[in-house]
């Protein structure tokens, strides 16, 4: 299937990989409905899509009758929208109506309208701790958090409509993303930007725990064309498939770059481990090369010298007031909890 003059869907298309993958649907020549509640997506992540052509409804993906009405012309579905993993670790239940419940919701939605091909985008916390130096799709699922095992059920729900509702359904693991538009403030914000943001404004970053744990990441350009290869790949179909850099990289050293990138002369601090943390990661990507054709282009290095120029660009006249509304944010979570 070619993505080219096809009507997308893309929910949580405000949000950091969702803006990024609209654009790129754009420039392809698809046309694009984006659904977000806004929660955590931002409006101004849409401005360019907008102008672009893009179709922009305010809805919520556990809403029955929101999802049908944005199904009408739909030929792909891409689902990204989710809670994510730190509102988990204070609302559980929260994390388990929007990424399970709300799921199932777009895919009956999805299978009653007949479309064409639906994607969702998983996560690599499906996995948990790993359990061997490559992290193969076949790689036991033993997720740590509610997140992780509510991003599993919608995989299930999504192979169990391909099996038993012929809805033509895909499963992607993307592991840590980092990249534009991603989220710096409060539960959604990640541990590059949030780093970055403390670095550029000469506070020290905080590393969670000993540091020694580790991930795979991937810039946000090359998850996009990740997804956009296996929504296009007919081989693909019932599968699930990771997409990743393919390389294993400590926490410690992430702070050690991204200090040396933003130039400030600043060091990583210590701090308690976050509670349920997983401590490796690294995915193997064969599947993705061999069935998809797709090879990650930009090494972490490389990657985060682009992302420190883009957030002095964009947010230069702002890093003041983003630190202080990222402190703001986790506080108002933790007196929520």
């Amino acid at each position: 299937m070619r993505i080219e003059g096809r009507h997308v869907l893309v929910t949580g298309g405000a949000g950091f990989i969702g803006s990024n993958l609209v654009d790129h649907l754009l420039e392809r020549g698809a046309g694009v409905r984006v659904i977000d509640d806004f929660s955590t997506g931002e409006e101004r992540n849409l401005i360019r899509a907008r102008e672009l052509g893009a179709e922009v409804r305010v809805g919520d993906i556990s809403d029955s009758q929101a999802m049908a009405s944005a199904m009408r012309g739909i030929d792909i579905v891409m689902h990204l929208a989710c809670s994510c993993l730190r509102v988990s670790l204070q609302r559980p239940r929260a994390s388990h109506d929007v990424n399970a419940g709300g799921t199932l919701t777009v895919l009956e939605a999805a299978a009653h309208a007949g479309v064409e091909r639906f994607l969702y985008c998983s996560s690599s916390e499906a996995y948990g701790t790993a359990q061997a130096d490559y992290m193969t799709e076949a790689h036991v699922t033993q997720p740590t958090t509610v997140y992780g095992a509510s991003k599993l059920a919608g995989e299930w729900y999504t192979l169990a409509f391909w099996r038993t509702h012929a809805l033509p359904g895909i499963v992607v693991r993307p592991f840590n993303t980092y990249g534009y538009r991603e989220h710096v403030a409060g539960p959604s914000g990640e541990v590059i930007p949030k780093m970055m943001l403390r670095a550029l404004t000469g506070q020290r970053p905080v590393i969670l725990g000993d540091g020694e744990q580790t991930r795979d990441f991937t810039f946000v350009t090359d998850t996009v064309r990740g997804l956009l290869a296996a929504v296009e790949a007919d081989n693909a179909l019932g599968d699930i498939v990771n997409i990743a850099y393919g390389r294993e990289v400590s926490i410690k050293r992430i702070a050690e770059l991204v200090c040396a990138a933003c130039g400030t002369g600043v060091t990583p601090v210590h701090a308690p481990p976050r509670p349920a943390d997983v401590r490796r990661h690294r995915a193997d990507v064969t599947k993705a090369r061999e069935h998809l054709g797709y090879v990650p282009e930009i090494p972490i290095e490389d990657g985060l010298r682009r992302y420190v120029a883009w957030f002095r660009e964009h947010h230069g006249k702002e890093l003041e007031s983003m630190l202080a509304d990222d402190q703001q944010r986790n506080w108002e979570l933790v007196e929520a909890s």
